[in-house]
This record gives structure tokens, sequence and C-alpha cells, in this order.
């Protein structure tokens, strides 16, 4: 079990990375693409599009779409081009006979023998302040990713911690642990909220930036109406 950071069964390219990341992927001749919902920019005249409903109730109550659609190519290699619905950077890689998780608004195409599947994270999730669910991507194939802000791939050898925010996948066989950062004050008075200990073995992805704060950021300079006296 392995992931190949450059192997690829579908000839793509990245462009206007990292800050507004965009995929473009060639689909050879019969073979087929899976896409998140929404997410196709462009493409060519020649590729046929279904929507396959992923997940059912459980990623329904994710809060994510529940559409994941298929693109293929017919008699002739064909191309189009992949866009998420966040400013950031765009990650690949290559499963081979391995599984990872993903936060459930990363995801962003893979390849169809790739297995995607909601997994219920139960109360550790839930704890975190982040969703329950997350997107298990297993077996052999391409996943491509994306982020809010830039990504960081971190080789954990023993332990890492994490804000939970910031987690943007890890590989199976990591253990995790959610707990305050530095004690249940913490959690009240210092502003800090959960951070995630990774123990074992293996990799996790990061992004740099986190969108409840760019919104806090970003609240006093929102444009607001003021009423009008009678």
């Amino acid at each position: 079990m392995s992931i190949n950071m450059e192997k690829t069964d579908y000839p793509f390219t990245l462009e206007s990375q990292p800050d507004y990341g965009i995929l473009n992927v060639k689909i050879p001749q019969g073979k087929t693409l899976k896409v998140e919902a929404s997410a196709m920019a462009w493409m060519d005249s020649s590729l046929t599009m279904k929507a396959k409903m992923k997940g059912g109730l459980k990623r329904m109550l994710s809060g994510e779409n529940l559409v994941i659609s298929e693109f293929t190519a017919g008699t002739v290699d064909a191309e189009m081009g992949i866009a998420p619905g966040s400013p950031g950077e765009i990650g690949h890689v290559y499963l081979e006979d391995s599984t990872i998780f993903i936060q459930n608004s990363a995801y962003l195409a893979s390849s169809p023998d790739l297995e995607v599947a909601i997994e219920f994270q139960g109360f550790k999730g839930f704890f975190s302040g982040e969703k329950m669910f997350m997107i298990k991507c297993s077996g052999t194939g391409d996943l491509w990713f994306n982020t809010f802000g830039g990504l960081i791939e971190i080789e954990v050898q023993s332990d890492y911690v994490v804000d939970t925010g910031y987690i943007l996948g890890f590989t199976e066989g990591l253990r995790y642990e959610v707990r305050p950062v530095a004690g249940m004050k913490s959690l009240f008075f210092s502003g800090e909220g959960l951070v995630c200990r990774f123990t074992g073995e293996g990799r996790v992805w990061i992004q740099t930036r986190l969108a409840p704060a760019f919104v806090h950021w970003a609240d006093p300079y929102r444009r607001v109406n003021k009423k009008s006296k009678d």
C-alpha cells in the first residue's frame, strides 16, 4: 500500500497555483472522471456527463452537495477544466491500494476506480467543532483535492499536533485524539480552540487558512446599510 505523488492515469496540469488553482485534465478515450458537483469550468464538447448520488442521507447531513458528476470521453481523448469553490491550492496524489481521509469540502476529482465514500468520524469530529463526516478515498487511482489557502504536507513519524480547522486530510493508520490546546480554560479564554494530536506514521495535509478566521477578519469591512430616519 502506498501513495505516489508522481504517477497518474490522467495527464493533467495545475495552473494559477497556489492562490487560485485550477485543474486542467485530459480524459483518455473511453475513460471516465469523477468530479465534484458544479466544479466543471469548461470542457470539450465530445465529453458526456451524468450525475450520481454519493453518500445518500449521510452526505446530506454533512452539508455538502449530494451529487458527483461523471464525465466520459467518447472515441477521442478530451480535456476539461475543473475549478474548486474556494480560493487556494490544488493537491494531487495517486493511491495504490491505500486510503486517505479528506475534509468534506476538499474533494475535487478522482478516477473511477477510486472508491469515494462518506466516513462517520464519531464524537471525535463532533467535539472538534468540525463536521462529523469526512470523505474516505480508497483503492487505486488519481485523487485531486483543494484547500482554502496554501497546502503543506507533513510526514508524521511519531506524533504531531494540528489545530482542527487547518486539517485538510491524513492517511489511514494514523491515530488521532482531539483535545483543548492547553486545558479547558484555553478553550474559553485564550481564543484558541481544539487541536488534533496525531500519532503513528503517515502523512497529514494542512491548509494555511481558516474560513471562520477569514470571515472574522473581513467583517469590519462589510457594507452596512444605515436605516433612514422617518
